[in-house]
């Protein structure tokens, strides 16, 4: 491939006067008064904190409002009468703001709240070039570094062709003395760019190790399980609708006439497949498996400890949780989830509760039977919104003794209740190590419900799974354990795995089944044709390649909820129109008694997403700058 062989130049976000001058405000790693990269590269010290420069342009996952997989689609949704609403880019997206004057979340450029992608990859392309100076550094400690930049910059690469498409690809560095054509760069087709990206992780893992083993000082650095999946999920991006053979961008070109993207090739799937496999043969090999919590000295029924375990799936630290593959290495903006997630246990104010999930995100978890709600026989789907007193044994550690609630809260699958919290729903923390259970009051004047203007959930359902339940909920203040939410752990791949095999075969088998099923299990659900058969009144629905998709898909809704997966993966399916142009509905906050807080309330509507959301804008301005450059369809 022509991009094997000649290099093209650094996209310096259209304007390369903003990359050089913003230039000294990534490189803090040189005394003061001396910049130059000579100081930045004359010894170990220098050198690895410029590594580390290069680790902290990852977007980071913990941060609420500013990653794309969080607020601004249809799973996590924000307080509507929070002050300040119009600064935060997640919420003006989350209502159809985006525009191309100037986007918000903007990676390419680097502004609303998106960070620069480009002058990290220029970062990176400055450590490789230079690495080879340093005087004091190990070869082997050389090459390891090497090999993570590598993989940041590969990734970076990856990052920007999920939300833009096709894009520059960036191997060297333009030089400062440059002519305004040297700058004017090319967007390059997707499958040249998927490419690129494959081949620089697979030179990162040449010297990356297998496992961290000093958890105190490198949690977080790349390895090369962390490679291998990545790997694997930008092959699957390769092969999923969104980038093969879409119909809607069959005529997208730039001014040299090329097309951006392929027709339908279905053995992208295959390689897929295999990249996959490798990746889950890589981490079981390297110790990583499904979390369980272990029960220590503390009493809990099994019921609790199935939750706890559900929720420490994602919010148990690295070190103890074999499941996580890759979290983001910072803690920046760790504590925002849990603060803007948990309700007001605290007589300080703190918790300030209002990140909220959407009713149809609680409406997607599955019956007690392991089938969706419209699907089992066996629950009644058209009373769903009445209410009902809990007199039954099954809620016994999911509903306070003697409450009342919605009937769609009543007879559903344990990580409906290991995720979420309700009015009147049991809500468990481990706080040094002693089970405190409270019970969630939701109404507008309860001690959990809507006080002040700033300080609710409009929706009715608390995100309990992104708190971590070691986290105390009795004391005076909020006193969170910090944790990265995953950017990939093993669930994750195994899903995508029964993805790719259901697509590669004729009809579903029991291969395809056993890869979702390992995740059932593990939820305490049965497997997906026993489910279907007993309980679903659509019993032969896994036995079809397009019924077991629909059931895949549904299984990481579920399992990945929250974790910053939902938006990418309904935009590479393309079914991002059909579920972000459903109302974002709830029920009513400032309700005080029963009859008016179960009403069924749509807080926004009319999104109009459309085709042309499948693909961010560029800023105008920077086509402006670049007329190579080409707008995304739509813009």
């Amino acid at each position: 491939m022509k991009h094997m062989i000649k290099t093209t130049k650094l996209l310096v976000l259209c304007l390369s006067v903003f990359l050089f001058a913003k230039c000294s405000d990534y490189l803090n790693v040189v005394p003061d008064g001396v910049a130059t990269l000579d100081n930045a590269f004359s010894n170990r010290l220098n050198s690895e904190k410029f590594l580390f420069s290069c680790y902290n342009m990852l977007p980071n996952q913990n941060d609420p409002f500013t990653y794309p997989g969080n607020v601004g689609f249809d799973e996590i949704w924000w307080d509507i009468d929070v002050s300040g609403l119009n600064t935060r880019s997640g919420s003006r997206i989350a209502r159809n703001d985006q525009n191309s004057a100037a986007p918000f979340q903007n990676y390419w450029d680097g502004l609303r709240d998106g960070r620069p992608l480009w002058v990290g990859i220029r970062d990176c392309n400055i450590f490789l070039n230079n690495i080879h100076k340093v005087p004091d550094l190990q070869t082997w400690e050389r090459f390891r570094w090497i090999s993570e930049v590598k993989f940041i910059k590969a990734y970076l690469h990856f990052f920007l062709l999920q939300l833009y498409g096709p894009i520059p690809i960036m191997d060297t560095d333009v030089p400062v003395n440059a002519s305004p054509e040297e700058v004017r760069v090319y967007r390059e087709p997707v499958e040249e760019v998927i490419e690129y990206i494959v081949n620089l992780l697979d030179e990162s893992m040449e010297y990356l190790p297998g496992y961290i083993e000093e958890s105190t000082t490198e949690m977080g650095r790349i390895t090369k399980p962390i490679a291998a999946s990545v790997k694997a999920k930008v092959l699957v991006w390769a092969a999923s609708p969104l980038f093969n053979g879409n119909p809607d961008y069959v005529n997208f070109k730039d001014n040299r006439d090329i097309p951006f993207f392929p027709t339908t090739d279905n053995s992208k799937w295959d390689k897929a497949l295999e990249a996959i496999r490798e990746a889950i043969d890589m981490c079981h090999d390297n110790g990583h498996a499904l979390y369980r919590y272990q029960r220590g000295f503390e009493t809990m029924s099994d019921t609790t400890l199935l939750k706890y375990t559900l929720r420490g799936a994602v919010s148990e630290k690295p070190y103890l949780n074999p499941e996580i593959i890759w979290a983001h290495p910072a803690y920046t903006n760790a504590n925002q989830f849990q603060n803007y997630c948990t309700p007001k246990f605290f007589s300080t104010y703190g918790g300030t509760a209002e990140l909220s999930a959407t009713l149809k995100i609680a409406e997607q978890y599955y019956t007690k039977n392991g089938v969706p709600i419209d699907e089992d026989r066996d629950w009644d789907y058209s009373t769903r919104y009445e209410t009902r007193l809990d007199t039954g044994a099954f809620h016994k550690y999911y509903i306070g003794k003697g409450e009342t609630t919605a009937k769609l809260n009543y007879y559903r699958e344990p990580r409906f209740y290991a995720h979420l919290a309700f009015d009147r729903s049991l809500y468990e923390a481990l706080a040094q190590k002693e089970q405190e259970t409270i019970v969630i009051k939701n109404r507008s004047g309860d001690s959990h419900g809507v006080v002040f203007s700033d300080a609710h959930i409009s929706t009715g359902y608390f995100i309990k799974k992104l708190v971590s339940f070691r986290s105390g909920t009795t004391t005076t203040s909020p006193s969170p354990v910090r944790f990265s939410i995953p950017v990939i752990r093993l669930s994750d791949l195994y899903l995508l795995y029964a993805e790719a095999l259901n697509e590669t075969k004729a009809v579903p088998d029991r291969e395809v089944y056993q890869w979702v099923d390992s995740i059932r299990f593990r939820a305490g659900l049965e497997g997906v044709v026993d489910s279907w058969s007993q309980y679903s009144n659509i019993p032969g629905k896994p036995s079809t390649k397009e019924g077991m998709r629909e059931i895949i898909k549904q299984e990481r809704m579920i399992e990945l909820a929250f974790e910053g997966q939902r938006p990418f993966d309904l935009r590479r399916w393309k079914d991002a129109v059909r579920y972000m142009n459903q109302p974002v509905q709830g029920w009513d906050y400032q309700g005080v008694k029963l009859d008016e807080y179960y009403i069924v309330v749509t807080y926004y509507n009319n999104r109009n997403y459309t085709m042309k959301d499948y693909l961010w804008p560029l800023r105008t301005s920077s086509l402006i700058q670049n007329p190579n450059l080409v707008q995304n369809p739509g813009w």
